[in-house]
């Protein structure tokens, strides 16, 4: 009886374990990466097939967005914005410099 208990506790807590790990983080602002493909679309030409390495933060209460794009040409850019900026700060990844 107490190993059948415990056998159902260990299932529930990897059923709960798995649901966890499936719930995502919301952002502060579910746009920015829509706003980021629009301005490297408008200034650099880049037609984003995904991202790389996205993150938000907080820096001195202000909030950050950082991310890698990589285009569908083989390009790739990093792009930051710390708010109240509007607009991405774009630099293209050179052999170099990414």
């Amino acid at each position: 009886m107490i190993r059948q208990a415990l056998s159902h506790t260990g299932l529930a807590t990897a059923c709960l374990l798995a649901l966890a790990s499936q719930v995502t983080a919301q952002s502060a602002d579910p746009a920015w990466l829509d706003e980021l493909s629009a301005q490297l679309a408008a200034e650099k030409q880049c037609a984003v097939e995904y991202y790389l390495n996205t993150r938000e933060g907080e820096l001195a209460g202000r909030l950050t967005f950082e991310a890698r794009a990589q285009c569908a040409d083989g390009r790739q850019f990093d792009a930051s914005r710390t708010e109240p900026a509007s607009e991405f700060t774009i630099s293209e990844c050179g052999v170099q410099v990414c």
